[in-house]
C-alpha cells in the first residue's frame, strides 16, 4: 500500500487563447507521470488575460486550479500563479508542451538526493507539427551544473542556453527569493534560469525530459520576439542581473 500523500510539486502553466487547445494534451503528459510514493502534483493554470477561450480546455479535475488575470505575459502570469503554487516545488510546463514519462519523478530524486542543488534541468527535443522530433548538440553531462557554468555557455553561445528553461524544476523557497520569472516581454525564463545559475548548482537530466512543440502561433515565433534592438535589451538585462547577483556573492542556504 501507498504511504499517504503529504509532498507536492507545484507545476505551473501560462497560457493564452492561441495556446489553449493545447492543455488537454500537456495534461494527459501530466497524467502519465510517476510520482514516488507520499508525492503528488498540482496543476496551476493561469490564463494571461481574462477570454472565455480557455476555460473550456482546462480539464475537470481536483488537481489542477484555474485563474485568470489582467495580460501582461507569460513570466507576469507564471510568477502571479505562485500564489496558489503550494509545495515545496516548482515544475515549469508551458500550455503547449508535453512531459515525457518520468520527467518530475527524475527532477524530484536529483533535488532531494542533493540539498545543494536549487534547480533541475532535463534534455529537451523540439516537436515539430508533423508530430516528428528533432535534438540538438551540446547539451551538458547528467549530473550537477556548477555556478556559473550555464551564464557563461549562454555567453560564448550567442545567448543560447545550453539547458532549456522551459525544463526547469526548482525549490520554491528559491523561486520566491529570485522574484520569480523577469519582468521582460519575452526571455523571462531564461533571465529566471541565468540568476539561478548565478546563486545555485543546478542539475541535467540528459534523458529527454520535454517535448517542446514548434507550432505557428507561438510567442517565441513572433517576429517581435526577435527584434534586434529588443532583443539586445533583453540580453543586456538578463546578463546584468545574473552578474549582479554573482558579484553580491548571496548563496542559497542548504541547511536550516
Amino acid at each position: 500500500m501507498s504511504a499517504a500523500v503529504h509532498r507536492r510539486v507545484a507545476v505551473i502553466t501560462a497560457v493564452h487563447a492561441p495556446s489553449a487547445p493545447y492543455l488537454p494534451e500537456a495534461y494527459a503528459s501530466l497524467c502519465d507521470q510517476d510520482l514516488p510514493d507520499g508525492w503528488e502534483w498540482h496543476w496551476v493554470i493561469q490564463e494571461d488575460g481574462t477570454t472565455d477561450a480557455v476555460g473550456p480546455y482546462v480539464p475537470d479535475d481536483p488537481r489542477v486550479t484555474f485563474r485568470q488575470g489582467r495580460p501582461g505575459g507569460p513570466g507576469v502570469a507564471r510568477t502571479i500563479a505562485l500564489a496558489h503554487a503550494e509545495g515545496e516545488y516548482v515544475k515549469v510546463l508551458d500550455a503547449d508542451d508535453r512531459l515525457t514519462p518520468g520527467a518530475l519523478d527524475r527532477d524530484l530524486a536529483a533535488l532531494e538526493a542533493d540539498p545543494a542543488l536549487g534547480w533541475a534541468t532535463s534534455r529537451a527535443l523540439d516537436l515539430l507539427p508533423d508530430g516528428s522530433t528533432v535534438g540538438f548538440p551540446g547539451d551538458p553531462l547528467n549530473g550537477p551544473i556548477e555556478r556559473g557554468d550555464v551564464l557563461d555557455r549562454w555567453k560564448a553561445n550567442g545567448f543560447r542556453a545550453p539547458v532549456h528553461p522551459a525544463t526547469l524544476c526548482v525549490r520554491r523557497d528559491l523561486l520566491l527569493a529570485l522574484g520569480g520569472w523577469m519582468a521582460l516581454p519575452a526571455s523571462e525564463d531564461t533571465g529566471l534560469l541565468l540568476a539561478l545559475d548565478s546563486v545555485s548548482r543546478g542539475w541535467f537530466s540528459a534523458e529527454v525530459g520535454l517535448l517542446y512543440r514548434k507550432w505557428e502561433g507561438q510567442v517565441t515565433g513572433q517576429a517581435a520576439h526577435v527584434d534586434p534592438a529588443e532583443r539586445d535589451a533583453r540580453m543586456a538585462v538578463v546578463e546584468a542581473r545574473a552578474r549582479a547577483l554573482a558579484r553580491f556573492g548571496w548563496r542559497r542556504p542548504t541547511a536550516g
